[in-house]
Protein backbone atom coordinates (compact mmCIF):
# COMPACT_ATOMS: atom_id res chain seq x y z
CA UNK A 1 0.00 0.00 0.00
CA UNK A 2 2.48 2.29 1.07
CA UNK A 3 4.86 1.49 -1.89
CA UNK A 4 1.74 1.73 -4.39
CA UNK A 5 1.01 5.81 -2.76
CA UNK A 6 4.06 6.53 -3.95
CA UNK A 7 4.21 5.48 -6.99
CA UNK A 8 0.45 7.73 -7.18
CA UNK A 9 2.00 10.46 -6.12
CA UNK A 10 4.78 10.44 -8.70
CA UNK A 11 2.81 9.64 -11.51
CA UNK A 12 0.41 12.80 -10.11
CA UNK A 13 3.85 15.14 -10.52
CA UNK A 14 4.51 13.58 -14.08
CA UNK A 15 1.16 14.85 -15.26
CA UNK A 16 1.42 18.01 -13.89
CA UNK A 17 3.34 19.99 -16.33
CA UNK A 18 0.81 19.03 -19.30
CA UNK A 19 -1.81 20.24 -17.25
CA UNK A 20 0.30 23.39 -15.95
CA UNK A 21 0.83 24.00 -19.90
CA UNK A 22 -2.71 23.88 -20.98
CA UNK A 23 -3.72 26.31 -17.86
CA UNK A 24 -1.30 28.92 -18.53
CA UNK A 25 1.49 31.32 -17.52
CA UNK A 26 0.99 31.11 -13.95
CA UNK A 27 -0.39 27.32 -13.38
CA UNK A 28 3.09 26.46 -15.29
CA UNK A 29 5.07 28.73 -12.75
CA UNK A 30 3.58 26.72 -9.88
CA UNK A 31 4.14 23.37 -11.16
CA UNK A 32 7.65 24.35 -11.48
CA UNK A 33 7.78 24.66 -7.90
CA UNK A 34 6.07 22.39 -6.72
CA UNK A 35 8.58 20.28 -8.92
CA UNK A 36 11.18 21.80 -6.96
CA UNK A 37 9.92 21.03 -3.81
CA UNK A 38 8.96 16.95 -4.10
CA UNK A 39 11.93 16.11 -6.38
CA UNK A 40 15.57 15.28 -5.38
CA UNK A 41 18.76 16.77 -6.50
CA UNK A 42 22.05 14.36 -7.50
CA UNK A 43 23.29 15.61 -4.57
CA UNK A 44 20.22 14.60 -2.46
CA UNK A 45 20.45 10.92 -4.14
CA UNK A 46 24.32 10.43 -3.27
CA UNK A 47 23.09 11.32 -0.02
CA UNK A 48 20.29 8.83 -0.17
CA UNK A 49 22.55 6.15 -1.07
CA UNK A 50 25.12 7.39 2.01
CA UNK A 51 22.30 6.62 4.44
CA UNK A 52 21.02 3.17 3.18
CA UNK A 53 24.68 2.16 3.56
CA UNK A 54 24.42 3.47 7.43
CA UNK A 55 21.40 1.61 7.93
CA UNK A 56 22.43 -1.43 6.31
CA UNK A 57 25.74 -1.19 8.18
CA UNK A 58 23.35 -0.65 11.56
CA UNK A 59 20.95 -3.56 10.97
CA UNK A 60 24.14 -5.74 10.07
CA UNK A 61 26.10 -4.82 13.19
CA UNK A 62 22.66 -5.72 15.20
CA UNK A 63 22.37 -8.98 13.53
CA UNK A 64 25.79 -9.69 14.46
CA UNK A 65 25.18 -8.91 18.34
CA UNK A 66 22.07 -11.18 18.47
CA UNK A 67 23.99 -14.33 16.36
CA UNK A 68 26.87 -13.72 19.58
CA UNK A 69 24.02 -13.89 22.14
CA UNK A 70 22.70 -16.86 20.43
CA UNK A 71 26.10 -18.44 20.15
CA UNK A 72 27.38 -17.38 24.07
CA UNK A 73 23.89 -18.40 25.73
CA UNK A 74 24.56 -21.61 23.95
CA UNK A 75 28.26 -21.54 25.17
CA UNK A 76 27.30 -20.80 28.36
CA UNK A 77 24.18 -23.56 28.89
CA UNK A 78 26.90 -25.71 27.62
CA UNK A 79 29.25 -25.34 30.10
CA UNK A 80 31.94 -23.96 28.04
CA UNK A 81 32.95 -21.36 31.37
CA UNK A 82 32.59 -18.03 32.78
CA UNK A 83 33.11 -16.01 29.87
CA UNK A 84 30.29 -17.68 28.01
CA UNK A 85 28.10 -15.35 30.64
CA UNK A 86 30.04 -12.21 30.01
CA UNK A 87 29.65 -12.33 26.11
CA UNK A 88 26.06 -13.08 26.60
CA UNK A 89 25.24 -10.32 29.40
CA UNK A 90 27.56 -8.14 26.56
CA UNK A 91 25.61 -9.07 23.19
CA UNK A 92 21.66 -9.01 25.42
CA UNK A 93 22.85 -5.45 26.40
CA UNK A 94 24.05 -4.60 22.67
CA UNK A 95 20.83 -6.13 21.09
CA UNK A 96 19.13 -3.45 23.49
CA UNK A 97 20.50 -0.33 23.03
CA UNK A 98 20.46 -1.03 19.03
CA UNK A 99 16.85 -1.72 19.11
CA UNK A 100 16.45 1.24 21.58
CA UNK A 101 18.14 3.99 19.06
CA UNK A 102 16.73 2.26 15.85
CA UNK A 103 13.23 2.77 17.78
CA UNK A 104 14.13 6.78 18.49
CA UNK A 105 16.18 7.06 15.27
CA UNK A 106 12.82 5.87 13.16
CA UNK A 107 10.11 7.50 15.36
CA UNK A 108 11.85 10.85 13.90
CA UNK A 109 10.67 10.24 10.46
CA UNK A 110 7.63 7.87 10.91
CA UNK A 111 5.90 5.22 12.62
CA UNK A 112 8.44 2.46 13.54
CA UNK A 113 6.83 -1.39 12.12
CA UNK A 114 3.68 1.07 10.63
CA UNK A 115 2.41 1.09 14.14
CA UNK A 116 0.83 4.04 15.00
CA UNK A 117 3.00 4.78 18.83
CA UNK A 118 1.94 7.78 20.10
CA UNK A 119 4.99 10.69 19.61
CA UNK A 120 6.09 9.28 16.29
CA UNK A 121 6.20 10.10 13.01
CA UNK A 122 7.72 13.58 14.70
CA UNK A 123 8.83 15.34 11.24
CA UNK A 124 5.66 14.09 9.57
CA UNK A 125 3.36 15.46 11.98
CA UNK A 126 4.94 18.55 13.10
CA UNK A 127 6.50 20.18 10.35
CA UNK A 128 3.96 23.12 10.72
CA UNK A 129 5.06 23.34 14.10
CA UNK A 130 8.88 23.05 13.64
CA UNK A 131 8.17 25.65 11.18
CA UNK A 132 6.51 28.09 12.99
CA UNK A 133 9.27 27.15 16.10
CA UNK A 134 12.24 27.73 13.34
CA UNK A 135 10.88 31.00 12.51
CA UNK A 136 10.29 32.15 15.97
CA UNK A 137 13.63 31.04 16.68
CA UNK A 138 15.26 32.67 14.12
CA UNK A 139 13.47 36.10 15.05
CA UNK A 140 14.51 36.01 18.66
CA UNK A 141 17.39 35.17 18.17
CA UNK A 142 18.89 36.55 14.21
CA UNK A 143 16.37 39.45 13.72
CA UNK A 144 16.29 41.10 17.48
CA UNK A 145 17.72 45.00 17.12
CA UNK A 146 20.30 44.61 19.18
CA UNK A 147 21.95 41.83 17.51
CA UNK A 148 21.67 43.02 14.00
CA UNK A 149 23.21 46.69 15.27
CA UNK A 150 26.43 44.67 17.47
CA UNK A 151 26.86 42.35 13.86
CA UNK A 152 26.72 45.24 11.85
CA UNK A 153 28.99 46.98 14.14
CA UNK A 154 31.41 44.46 14.02
CA UNK A 155 31.95 44.07 10.67
CA UNK A 156 32.51 47.71 9.76
CA UNK A 157 30.52 48.26 6.98
CA UNK A 158 31.19 51.88 6.01
CA UNK A 159 35.47 51.38 6.25
CA UNK A 160 34.86 47.76 4.56
CA UNK A 161 32.54 49.66 1.64
CA UNK A 162 35.09 52.72 1.50
CA UNK A 163 38.09 50.18 0.13
CA UNK A 164 35.53 48.48 -2.23
CA UNK A 165 34.57 51.84 -3.66
CA UNK A 166 37.74 54.01 -3.29
CA UNK A 167 39.28 51.44 -6.67
CA UNK A 168 38.54 52.88 -10.38
CA UNK A 169 37.18 49.94 -11.57
CA UNK A 170 34.27 49.01 -8.45
CA UNK A 171 33.54 52.82 -8.98
CA UNK A 172 33.15 52.35 -12.55
CA UNK A 173 31.11 49.28 -12.08
CA UNK A 174 28.99 50.99 -9.36
CA UNK A 175 27.91 54.09 -12.23
CA UNK A 176 27.29 51.43 -14.94
CA UNK A 177 24.95 49.92 -12.59
CA UNK A 178 23.38 53.62 -11.41
CA UNK A 179 22.93 54.27 -15.05
CA UNK A 180 21.23 51.43 -16.29
CA UNK A 181 19.01 51.73 -12.81
CA UNK A 182 18.56 54.92 -13.92
CA UNK A 183 17.91 54.52 -17.83
CA UNK A 184 15.77 51.54 -16.76
CA UNK A 185 13.64 53.64 -14.61
CA UNK A 186 12.85 56.48 -16.92
CA UNK A 187 12.43 53.55 -19.65
CA UNK A 188 9.00 52.43 -17.65
CA UNK A 189 7.58 55.58 -16.93
CA UNK A 190 5.33 57.11 -19.09
CA UNK A 191 5.50 60.10 -20.10
CA UNK A 192 2.11 61.75 -19.73
CA UNK A 193 1.78 60.44 -16.37
CA UNK A 194 4.99 62.41 -15.75
CA UNK A 195 4.10 65.60 -17.16
CA UNK A 196 0.62 65.04 -15.47
CA UNK A 197 2.33 65.02 -12.32
CA UNK A 198 4.46 67.50 -12.68
CA UNK A 199 1.99 69.60 -14.42
CA UNK A 200 0.00 69.18 -11.43
CA UNK A 201 2.81 69.61 -9.05
CA UNK A 202 3.26 73.08 -10.45
CA UNK A 203 -0.43 73.96 -10.78
CA UNK A 204 -0.97 73.30 -6.52
CA UNK A 205 1.82 74.80 -5.77
CA UNK A 206 1.35 78.22 -7.61
CA UNK A 207 -2.31 78.28 -6.68
CA UNK A 208 -1.22 77.46 -2.57
CA UNK A 209 1.28 80.63 -2.99
CA UNK A 210 0.35 84.11 -3.54
CA UNK A 211 3.36 85.23 -5.92
CA UNK A 212 2.84 88.96 -5.79
CA UNK A 213 4.98 89.49 -2.48
CA UNK A 214 7.83 87.30 -3.84
CA UNK A 215 7.97 88.99 -7.15
CA UNK A 216 8.07 92.32 -5.69
CA UNK A 217 10.71 91.78 -3.56
CA UNK A 218 12.97 90.24 -5.72
CA UNK A 219 12.19 93.48 -8.15
CA UNK A 220 12.88 95.85 -5.01
CA UNK A 221 15.97 94.11 -4.79
CA UNK A 222 16.92 94.31 -8.22
CA UNK A 223 16.02 98.00 -8.81
CA UNK A 224 18.21 98.76 -5.74
CA UNK A 225 21.14 96.77 -6.75
CA UNK A 226 20.87 98.40 -10.45
CA UNK A 227 20.37 95.34 -11.97
CA UNK A 228 17.52 95.96 -14.56
CA UNK A 229 19.75 98.96 -15.75
CA UNK A 230 21.66 96.37 -18.78
CA UNK A 231 18.21 95.55 -19.77
CA UNK A 232 17.21 99.21 -20.31
CA UNK A 233 20.78 99.46 -21.69
CA UNK A 234 19.86 96.52 -24.24
CA UNK A 235 16.41 98.31 -24.54
CA UNK A 236 17.25 101.52 -25.55
CA UNK A 237 19.90 100.34 -28.37
CA UNK A 238 17.44 98.12 -29.80
CA UNK A 239 14.83 100.91 -30.05
CA UNK A 240 17.14 103.60 -31.48
CA UNK A 241 18.62 100.26 -34.37
CA UNK A 242 14.70 100.17 -35.31
CA UNK A 243 13.81 103.44 -35.19
CA UNK A 244 17.22 103.88 -37.86
CA UNK A 245 15.89 100.99 -39.85
CA UNK A 246 12.15 101.72 -39.76
CA UNK A 247 11.66 105.51 -39.87
CA UNK A 248 9.04 105.73 -42.61
CA UNK A 249 6.95 103.13 -41.27
CA UNK A 250 6.98 105.91 -38.04
CA UNK A 251 6.50 108.52 -40.57
CA UNK A 252 3.56 106.46 -41.82
CA UNK A 253 2.36 105.95 -39.17
CA UNK A 254 2.07 109.74 -38.00
CA UNK A 255 0.93 110.94 -41.10
CA UNK A 256 -2.12 108.43 -41.03
CA UNK A 257 -3.31 109.28 -37.93
CA UNK A 258 -3.35 113.33 -39.31
CA UNK A 259 -6.28 114.56 -39.30
CA UNK A 260 -7.76 114.27 -43.36
CA UNK A 261 -8.56 118.42 -43.82
CA UNK A 262 -5.02 118.95 -43.00
CA UNK A 263 -2.42 118.93 -46.22
CA UNK A 264 -0.41 116.22 -47.39
CA UNK A 265 3.10 118.29 -46.85
CA UNK A 266 1.94 119.79 -43.37
CA UNK A 267 1.50 115.69 -42.74
CA UNK A 268 4.54 114.70 -43.69
CA UNK A 269 6.33 117.45 -41.95
CA UNK A 270 4.94 116.80 -39.26
CA UNK A 271 5.93 113.04 -39.09
CA UNK A 272 9.20 114.35 -39.97
CA UNK A 273 9.29 116.40 -36.57
CA UNK A 274 7.80 113.34 -34.57
CA UNK A 275 10.44 111.33 -35.98
CA UNK A 276 13.42 113.07 -35.56
CA UNK A 277 12.44 114.09 -31.42
CA UNK A 278 11.58 110.46 -30.90
CA UNK A 279 15.21 109.41 -32.46
CA UNK A 280 16.95 112.08 -30.61
CA UNK A 281 14.98 111.58 -27.60
CA UNK A 282 15.92 107.60 -27.62
CA UNK A 283 19.45 108.22 -28.43
CA UNK A 284 19.80 110.63 -25.63
CA UNK A 285 18.67 107.60 -22.99
CA UNK A 286 20.99 105.34 -24.40
CA UNK A 287 23.74 107.66 -24.44
CA UNK A 288 23.10 109.64 -21.03
CA UNK A 289 22.83 106.92 -18.04
CA UNK A 290 21.37 110.14 -15.85
CA UNK A 291 18.90 110.72 -18.63
CA UNK A 292 15.48 112.19 -16.79
CA UNK A 293 13.51 109.09 -18.36
CA UNK A 294 15.83 106.59 -16.82
CA UNK A 295 15.17 108.65 -13.46
CA UNK A 296 11.41 108.04 -14.07
CA UNK A 297 11.74 104.21 -14.82
CA UNK A 298 13.48 103.28 -11.84
CA UNK A 299 11.06 105.14 -9.76
CA UNK A 300 8.32 103.58 -12.06
CA UNK A 301 10.10 100.07 -11.14
CA UNK A 302 10.46 100.89 -7.30
CA UNK A 303 6.52 101.99 -7.00
CA UNK A 304 5.37 99.29 -8.86
CA UNK A 305 7.69 96.67 -6.67
CA UNK A 306 6.09 98.30 -3.64
CA UNK A 307 2.36 97.60 -4.79
CA UNK A 308 3.16 93.93 -5.42
CA UNK A 309 4.05 93.41 -1.77
CA UNK A 310 1.44 95.73 -0.45
CA UNK A 311 -1.32 97.01 -2.89
CA UNK A 312 -4.44 95.09 -2.53
CA UNK A 313 -5.44 95.17 -6.20
CA UNK A 314 -2.10 94.86 -7.56
CA UNK A 315 -1.87 91.71 -5.85
CA UNK A 316 -4.89 90.50 -6.76
CA UNK A 317 -4.62 91.47 -10.55
CA UNK A 318 -1.11 89.33 -10.09
CA UNK A 319 -3.31 86.02 -9.25
CA UNK A 320 -5.46 86.46 -11.85
CA UNK A 321 -2.83 86.74 -14.56
CA UNK A 322 -0.97 83.92 -12.94
CA UNK A 323 -4.10 81.59 -12.90
CA UNK A 324 -5.09 82.44 -17.01
CA UNK A 325 -1.29 82.00 -17.52
CA UNK A 326 -0.98 78.06 -15.39
CA UNK A 327 -4.60 77.61 -17.31
CA UNK A 328 -3.61 77.99 -20.72
CA UNK A 329 -2.49 74.82 -22.92
CA UNK A 330 0.44 76.46 -23.93
CA UNK A 331 2.23 76.32 -20.91
CA UNK A 332 0.72 72.78 -20.08
CA UNK A 333 2.35 71.72 -23.65
CA UNK A 334 5.84 73.59 -22.02
CA UNK A 335 5.54 71.46 -19.28
CA UNK A 336 5.43 68.75 -21.41
CA UNK A 337 7.86 69.11 -23.43
CA UNK A 338 10.45 70.45 -21.04
CA UNK A 339 9.82 66.82 -19.38
CA UNK A 340 10.50 65.11 -22.48
CA UNK A 341 13.75 66.97 -23.38
CA UNK A 342 15.26 66.48 -19.64
CA UNK A 343 14.28 62.61 -19.94
CA UNK A 344 15.51 62.55 -23.09
CA UNK A 345 18.65 64.63 -22.35
CA UNK A 346 19.45 62.02 -18.94
CA UNK A 347 19.19 58.83 -21.15
CA UNK A 348 21.70 60.10 -22.92
CA UNK A 349 23.85 61.37 -20.08
CA UNK A 350 23.44 57.73 -18.65
CA UNK A 351 24.21 55.56 -21.68
CA UNK A 352 27.44 57.85 -22.90
CA UNK A 353 30.06 56.12 -20.49
CA UNK A 354 32.53 59.71 -21.30
CA UNK A 355 28.92 61.90 -20.58
CA UNK A 356 29.48 64.87 -17.43
CA UNK A 357 27.39 63.20 -15.49
CA UNK A 358 28.96 59.70 -15.23
CA UNK A 359 32.14 61.72 -14.69
CA UNK A 360 30.69 63.17 -11.92
CA UNK A 361 29.40 60.32 -10.64
CA UNK A 362 32.29 58.42 -10.96
CA UNK A 363 34.08 61.22 -8.99
CA UNK A 364 31.54 61.23 -6.44
CA UNK A 365 31.92 57.85 -5.58
CA UNK A 366 35.33 57.55 -5.39
CA UNK A 367 35.53 60.81 -3.29
CA UNK A 368 32.79 59.45 -1.14
CA UNK A 369 35.03 55.89 -0.66
CA UNK A 370 38.41 57.15 0.15
CA UNK A 371 36.06 59.50 2.51
CA UNK A 372 34.63 56.49 4.13
CA UNK A 373 37.76 54.62 4.13
CA UNK A 374 39.86 57.14 5.44
CA UNK A 375 37.44 59.39 7.67
CA UNK A 376 36.43 57.97 11.04
CA UNK A 377 33.98 60.46 11.61
CA UNK A 378 32.33 59.62 8.20
CA UNK A 379 32.26 56.08 8.74
CA UNK A 380 30.87 56.36 12.03
CA UNK A 381 28.07 58.23 9.89
CA UNK A 382 27.73 56.05 7.82
CA UNK A 383 27.79 53.11 10.28
CA UNK A 384 25.45 54.62 12.37
CA UNK A 385 22.47 54.77 9.68
CA UNK A 386 23.06 51.65 7.80
CA UNK A 387 22.91 49.96 11.60
CA UNK A 388 19.72 52.44 12.11
CA UNK A 389 18.08 51.38 8.55
CA UNK A 390 18.65 47.69 9.55
CA UNK A 391 17.08 47.60 12.29
CA UNK A 392 14.53 49.19 11.37
CA UNK A 393 13.92 46.80 9.16
CA UNK A 394 14.05 43.85 11.17
CA UNK A 395 12.05 45.53 13.52
CA UNK A 396 9.00 46.31 11.23
CA UNK A 397 8.89 43.69 9.23
CA UNK A 398 10.18 40.54 11.54
CA UNK A 399 7.18 39.44 11.31
CA UNK A 400 6.84 39.43 7.29
CA UNK A 401 10.32 37.95 7.54
CA UNK A 402 9.78 35.12 9.79
CA UNK A 403 6.52 33.61 7.80
CA UNK A 404 8.68 33.33 4.82
CA UNK A 405 10.28 30.60 6.80
CA UNK A 406 6.87 29.51 8.72
CA UNK A 407 4.77 29.48 4.84
CA UNK A 408 7.09 28.10 3.12
CA UNK A 409 7.86 24.93 5.66
CA UNK A 410 3.71 24.80 5.61
CA UNK A 411 3.67 24.29 1.75
CA UNK A 412 6.45 21.30 1.66
CA UNK A 413 4.98 18.11 1.07
CA UNK A 414 5.19 16.42 4.32
CA UNK A 415 6.37 12.87 3.03
CA UNK A 416 8.90 14.76 0.67
CA UNK A 417 10.21 17.15 3.13
CA UNK A 418 10.68 13.67 6.18
CA UNK A 419 12.50 12.08 2.82
CA UNK A 420 14.68 15.17 2.38
CA UNK A 421 15.60 16.02 5.94
CA UNK A 422 16.57 12.31 6.29
CA UNK A 423 18.90 12.19 3.14
CA UNK A 424 20.53 14.73 4.92
CA UNK A 425 20.66 13.98 8.44
CA UNK A 426 20.12 10.34 8.40
CA UNK A 427 23.46 9.11 7.80
CA UNK A 428 24.48 10.56 10.99
CA UNK A 429 21.85 9.27 12.74
CA UNK A 430 22.62 6.03 12.57
CA UNK A 431 26.00 6.28 13.82
CA UNK A 432 23.67 6.58 16.95
CA UNK A 433 22.50 3.11 16.07
CA UNK A 434 25.79 1.69 15.86
CA UNK A 435 26.96 3.53 18.86
CA UNK A 436 23.66 2.65 21.08
CA UNK A 437 24.71 -0.95 20.21
CA UNK A 438 29.09 -0.73 21.41
CA UNK A 439 27.72 1.57 24.01
CA UNK A 440 24.83 -0.81 25.17
CA UNK A 441 27.23 -3.87 24.92
CA UNK A 442 30.38 -2.06 27.04
CA UNK A 443 27.44 -1.17 30.00
CA UNK A 444 25.58 -4.44 29.42
CA UNK A 445 29.39 -6.33 30.11
CA UNK A 446 29.89 -3.61 32.99
CA UNK A 447 26.76 -4.06 34.65
CA UNK A 448 27.43 -7.86 34.60
CA UNK A 449 30.75 -7.72 35.95
CA UNK A 450 29.77 -5.89 38.85
CA UNK A 451 26.96 -7.95 39.64
CA UNK A 452 29.21 -10.91 39.27
CA UNK A 453 31.54 -9.03 41.43
CA UNK A 454 29.36 -8.12 44.03
CA UNK A 455 27.54 -12.13 43.97
CA UNK A 456 30.74 -13.51 44.94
Amino acid sequence: MCNGGHERVEWMERTKPDEAAAAGPSARSSTVTNRAMTSFSPADEEKRRGVRRMKSMAAGLLLLVALVYALATWARDAGAGPWAGYVAAAAEAGMVGALADWFAVTALFRHPLGLPIPHTAIIPNKKDQLGVSLGEFVGENFLSGEVVRQRLHAVGIAARLGTWLAEPEHADRVTAELATALRGALTVLRDSDVQAVVGEAITRRADAQEIAPPLGKMLEKVVADGGHKRVVDLVCVRAHDWLVLHDDQVMAAVQGGAPGWTPRFVDKKVGERVYRELLRFVTEMRDSPTHPARGALDRFLADFASDLQSDTDTRARVERLKGEVLGRGEVQDLIASAWTAVRSMIVSAAEDEHSELRLRVRGSLLSLGARMAGEPRTQSKVDKWVEGAAVHVVTTYRKEITSLITDTVAGWDAGHTTRKIEAHIGRDLQFIRINGTVVGSLAGLLIYAVSRALGA
